[in-house]
């Protein structure tokens, strides 16, 4: 019953990293993007 206990526990805490991490790199993605559109804006 423990190592289910300690599998599951483990499961949340990678689903949490994941999640994390993948708002941290949507974020990162969201600067590069503002600071490409600064360097060279669009021509309209």
């Amino acid at each position: 019953m423990l190592i289910f206990m300690l599998a599951a526990a483990m499961t949340l805490a990678m689903l949490i990293a994941t999640v994390f991490g993948l708002h941290e790199e949507a974020q990162r993605v969201k600067v590069e993007n503002r600071v490409r559109n600064v360097q060279f804006p669009r021509r309209r």
